[in-house]
């Protein structure tokens, strides 16, 4: 097996020692309370019941530790996927979910034998910002409704019908439900301060929970909405399906596999930058891809790299992928021990839970700060930002990935530059050429005439050729050898060697005679196989300095 498709744990376990068992034992066992109610916050939110959060947070979560590339990386269940799942879920139903999950997870594993786990170097830093601000808000306008108990029964699923709904219902606020949820939001904000080892989302439920019970509070608890909970683990099975459900599947599927794998490598880099290790993009993707096909096949819900959790493994001591699979374990027991229990927590609470997750999730202060950068990248920002919350995240990166191309490729225009000597003229025409200037003595001199030298500088395409077919047009009549200049152009695409096939032919016309110096491997080439280099006049035409050309031109 060739190395980057090989998981960390069995790179780790060979040196593994009794010390570093205990420091993930640790970590392990404090990501898994963390976890605990997240997993099922999430899993009612997403429009499933609780114990599928709790399901894939252990089932998904042991894969992607025991399969995957990173050390630390942490699985389960993340906010992320909440708002695409419930879409799923209001559209398809929960089997509708599941399979999509599987296919999700097919195409992830594809992603990864294709080599593509680099995927998140072309992702714009404004866009994962832009739409991460806009689930953020998504998510915290999803939980109004429980967190002050407006007691509305089918919630809109647009962000501004969402919120007409709200104010229409606020009349109907229920100040016991209100209580409970701010008491919750009060203990999960302050309990750190008190103790970071115990997450304070945990205590918040235990304390409202025991308060809801014991005064016999009129409010809605997860039991009240969801009956009786399983603490079993489900039994496989392969969801019914056809061909027809699978065509209407593919696109919530490769939305769930491109965010799963963007959220998975963001948090293992991450993650790396911690502590100081690397980890293997594509085996990472491997690993998600079939934690999230166990996770469907025992009915969870999809499943990534979640990167608070993987960030609180790593300041609990969790150094290899052992502290993950504990996390999962730790999970498993709490479920067959205690899963009853959770039918006493209060919806008003879980909100608190998620509220706070938005918070933490909506990078507010890398957002503000991306006003100080370039003009275009606060367009992709808030493009991107815009459109996941009124519309759709897919749409949302779709359009920010084509704005911020289009917006690149601008920007390399703008900075690819056409600069043209003309020594008849006896003077630089067009720009700054103080590297040949010298030149211009000796050709006088030489009384060597009909001399022009085009400096090409930045990457030479699409976006830059305008620039230099206009200057072949401006190609004087009395011009006898045209010197390019090329050592400042890195690549060429296939509009700049049709731009250079038009300069050919209108220098065959003219019987200008084509020198070109310094050109770098790519360009080179892309020449030779597009059949230009000959046409130029092969090697007595190329030249390694302009120098050489004006040598070359002197000794004729």
């Amino acid at each position: 097996m060739h190395n980057s498709l090989k998981p960390k744990f069995f790179t780790t376990i060979k040196n593994y020692s009794r010390e570093q068992f205990m420091n993930d034992l640790t970590a392990g066992i404090i990501v898994a309370i963390i976890a605990l109610p997240l997993s099922i916050a999430l899993a009612i939110s997403s429009g499933v019941t609780p114990e599928k959060g709790l399901h894939t947070a252990i089932i998904a979560g042991f894969l992607i530790s025991f399969l995957g590339g990173s050390r630390v990386q942490i699985g389960g269940p993340t906010g992320a996927f909440m708002i695409i799942v419930y879409g799923i879920v209001t559209e398809f139903g929960v089997n509708g979910l599941i399979l999509a999950t599987i296919m999700a997870g097919i195409i992830m594993i594809l992603m990864g034998l294709m080599k593509m786990g680099n995927i998140i170097k072309y992702i714009p830093y404004p866009i994962t910002t832009g739409f991460t601000s806009g689930i953020a808000l998504t998510i915290f306008s999803s939980q109004i409704n429980d967190f002050f108990g407006l007691g509305i029964e089918s919630i809109p699923p647009e962000f501004i019908d969402k919120w007409g709904a709200y104010i229409g219902a606020f009349s109907n606020i229920d100040f016991s439900t209100t209580i409970v949820g701010l008491l919750a939001l009060a203990i999960i904000l302050v309990w750190p301060k008190i103790n970071k080892r115990v997450p304070g989302a945990l205590i918040a439920l235990i304390v409202t929970s025991a308060i809801v019970s014991i005064f016999n509070m009129e409010v809605a608890t997860i039991g009240y909405k969801f009956g009786e909970l399983s603490s079993k683990l489900p039994e496989m099975n392969i969801p019914a399906f056809d061909l027809n459900q699978i065509k209407m599947l593919i696109p919530p599927a490769f939305t769930i596999a491109i965010l799963g794998s963007i959220e998975s490598l963001l948090s293992a880099v991450v993650s790396d930058g911690m502590i100081g290790s690397k980890h293997r993009s594509n085996m990472e993707l491997i690993a998600q891809g079939v934690a999230n096909i166990a996770s469907g096949l025992f009915g969870g819900i999809p499943a990534t790299g979640a990167i608070a959790r993987t960030v609180a493994n790593i300041k609990n001591g969790g150094r290899t992928p052992v502290a993950g699979m504990v996390h999962a374990i730790t999970l498993l027991l709490i479920m067959l021990l205690f899963m009853p229990l959770a039918k006493m927590v209060p919806l008003a609470s879980l909100a608190a839970v998620l509220i706070v997750v938005a918070y933490n999730m909506s990078e507010w202060r890398e957002f503000t700060a991306l006003f100080k950068a370039p003009k275009s990248d606060i367009i992709v920002l808030l493009v991107t930002f815009i459109i996941t919350v009124l519309i759709d995240l897919v749409v949302a990166i779709e359009i920010g990935m084509v704005l911020a191309a289009f917006l690149f490729m601008k920007r390399m225009a703008d900075v690819a530059d056409i600069q043209i000597a003309d020594f008849d003229a006896g003077e630089d025409t067009d720009g700054d050429l103080s590297e040949i200037l010298p030149y211009y003595d000796r050709m006088k001199s030489d009384n060597l005439k009909g001399i022009q030298i085009y400096k090409i500088n930045g990457p030479f395409f699409f976006g830059a050729t305008d620039k230099f077919l206009d200057s072949i047009n401006e190609l004087g009549y009395k011009t006898n050898y045209l010197v390019i200049d090329m050592h400042s152009v890195p690549a060429v695409d296939a509009s700049a060697l049709h731009a250079f096939k038009r300069l050919i032919r209108t220098c065959i016309k003219k019987h200008i005679v084509i020198l070109i110096s310094g050109i770098n491997p790519q360009p080179l080439s892309s020449l030779k196989k597009a059949e230009l280099y000959d046409m130029i006049g092969g090697d007595e035409h190329f030249f390694d300095r302009t120098e050489d050309a004006l040598d070359y031109l002197s000794d004729k």
